[in-house]
């Protein structure tokens, strides 16, 4: 028996399909912690790769039977990036054929069933990515939160806390993102916030965390936060357009992922009244497939095609 093991490496968890190398059936899913290397602990990340092959063996006997790994990451056209991941693939005992490619072509891969359509994540970043019938692609976004992830939850938490601050002094009056930011963070003042933010051991992650506050001020019917979710969805649009126009995919359906897309209705609805404005053909669908499971199929393409 053969299997394929394929790795969604997220900005907040990993998670992992095994499946069986010839019918693609899944035969063990799980979660581990972020293997992302951009911003990320080396020891956390190995230890998430042993669980990852541990757990595996509990399908496979010997790793000799899995015929390929394919991992979807983020920031891997950073070539210390992917000898870093490779590395902890073979430190686990896995030899065999190995695919290392960014996290976005998973995610199409599984969620249009296949290398082609248009695929847009808002999770703790945010990247859109597109391939057309001809086989073009283009990518925007997705270059990381110093510089980029405009729309994803790290943004929208920054945005959050920028919010409080500007309250805090005068800047910024009526609205209730300060109050619902320091019960979520479980702090009473202002100092305490910054010494959060600006703590060594604060990750983007921490700062996504925040993101859910927005859409429960949205609930409320808080102005500000419902001024963020639009510019959210503004920013998310402009991931799109590009890749919309250089592919030539008017009329392609769009598949979101993330946590932002999947759980702020706000965010998602702004996004869909946005396009219908200026693609009315298009619309906004939920995944076939997970991009673990989009790994899977990406590895089984590389393993009879090469």
């Amino acid at each position: 028996m053969s299997f394929i093991v394929g790795i969604d490496g997220g900005g907040t968890k990993t998670a992992v399909t095994v499946a069986h190398g010839d019918t693609e059936e899944v035969l063990l899913t799980f979660t581990v912690g972020p293997i992302n290397y951009n911003g990320g602990d080396a020891e956390a990340i190995a230890a998430s790769f042993e669980e990852i092959f541990n757990r595996t063996k509990l399908c496979c006997t010997h790793l000799e039977e899995v015929t390929h790994v394919c991992i979807g990451a983020a920031g891997v056209s950073n070539p210390v990036v992917a000898r870093f991941l490779e590395k902890q693939v073979r430190d686990n005992g896995y030899m065999g054929p190995l695919t290392i490619t960014g996290d976005q072509e998973t995610a199409l891969y599984g969620a249009q069933n296949a290398m082609q359509g248009i695929i847009l994540i808002a999770g703790t970043g945010s990247i859109c990515f597109g391939v057309n019938h001809k086989g073009g692609r283009h990518r925007t976004g997705g270059f990381g939160h110093l510089i980029d992830d405009e729309g994803s939850g790290y943004s929208i938490g920054r945005d959050l806390l920028s919010v409080l601050v500007q309250a805090e002094d005068g800047r910024i009056a009526d609205t209730i993102i300060p109050a619902l930011v320091y019960e979520r963070l479980g702090l009473g003042t202002v100092q305490e916030v910054i010494g959060f933010v600006y703590h060594k051991n604060t990750t983007k992650k921490d700062i996504a965390e925040l993101a859910p506050v927005m859409t429960k001020a949205c609930e409320l019917g808080d102005a500000r936060a419902l001024k963020l979710a639009e510019q959210c969805a503004a920013s998310l649009l402009e991931l799109v357009v590009p890749v919309i126009e250089r592919l030539e995919l008017h009329e392609s359906p769009i598949a979101t992922a993330g946590s932002v897309l999947q759980k702020s209705r706000f965010v998602r609805e702004a996004l869909e009244r946005k396009l219908a404005q200026s693609y009315p053909q298009t619309k906004l669908i939920m995944p076939v497939n997970n991009a673990a499971y989009g790994a899977v199929l990406l590895g089984k393409s590389k393993a009879i095609n090469g």
